[in-house]
């Protein structure tokens, strides 16, 4: 029996530093019947031109970027009954990661994406390693109502994306948008740590704060279960101050401890 095609597309700009790493370790893979597309941001490097070094279907233009924008160009461009979505500085950590995304997601009828580990290169900053390292661990995990999910790294159904396409005005969080609404219509979302790949930064890329503000921002607005704890500060009375002094040791250490209780 013939092994369905599979569409790889990977978003980039000025990614001239990975682009080949990433190549090279996906034309080292098991599963051979894929096809590459690239949907470039009008990089200004040598991206497209060591891109074109490798096997490559189709190169596409976006102009005006946006995430979930550059996905859907990318897929109405491809031909595969299975989409992979990955970074271009997503490096597979081995030969058997689109092999793994493929059996993953044939697993059950109800899944509509699969996302893959990601792990720190040597050389990431420490907060990427730890967002990284906490949050795609070693076991696999079903979800029914947990919709986080991370397009560096993932595979989904075309059939599925047909009905439910990426948001194509927000800035971030695509992904997460995605699985909640394919969620709600009763599928599943699967995490597959044997699909994994090196990663330089993490979901936070160095604790970007205006990328943070952003990602609560939309996070607030389209989580229905969002419920964020609810007290006034207003409202908070201070009971009393008190002035503590201590001279157990030179210089002596003053301190004020304020009491406060929410009325």
């Amino acid at each position: 029996m013939k092994k369905p095609l599979i569409s790889i597309i990977i978003r980039t700009k000025n990614e001239e530093r990975w682009i080949t790493s990433c190549l090279k370790n996906i034309n080292k893979q098991t599963y051979k019947n894929y096809e590459i597309i690239i949907v470039d941001n009008f990089s200004d490097d040598k991206t497209v031109e060591k891109a074109k070094q490798f096997k490559i279907s189709k190169v596409i233009k976006i102009k005006k970027f946006l995430p979930g924008k550059a996905i859907n160009l990318g897929i109405k461009n491809s031909k595969g009954d299975y989409i992979v979505i990955l970074s271009a500085h997503a490096i597979p950590t081995n030969n058997k990661w689109l092999e793994n995304f493929v059996s993953a997601i044939e697993e059950d009828k109800k899944f509509a994406g699969v996302y893959g580990r990601q792990e720190p290169m040597s050389f990431s900053p420490a907060s990427d390693k730890r967002d990284m390292l906490i949050t795609f661990g070693l076991d696999r995990k079903y979800q029914i109502k947990d919709s986080f999910f991370h397009n560096a790294n993932s595979i989904i159904k075309r059939k599925i994306w047909k009905k439910i396409s990426f948001n194509e005005n927000v800035t971030n969080i695509e992904d997460r948008i995605w699985a909640q609404k394919v969620i709600s219509k009763g599928y599943k979302i699967l995490y597959e740590p044997n699909s994994s790949v090196y990663h330089y930064h993490g979901i936070h890329q160095n604790e970007n704060s205006e990328r943070l503000k952003n990602v609560v921002k939309i996070i607030e607005s389209t989580e229905k279960n969002y419920k964020p704890g609810n007290i006034n500060p207003k409202k908070i009375k201070i009971i009393s101050i008190i002035y503590v002094l201590s001279y157990f040791r030179i210089p002596y250490i003053k301190c004020i401890i304020l009491v406060v209780l929410s009325s």
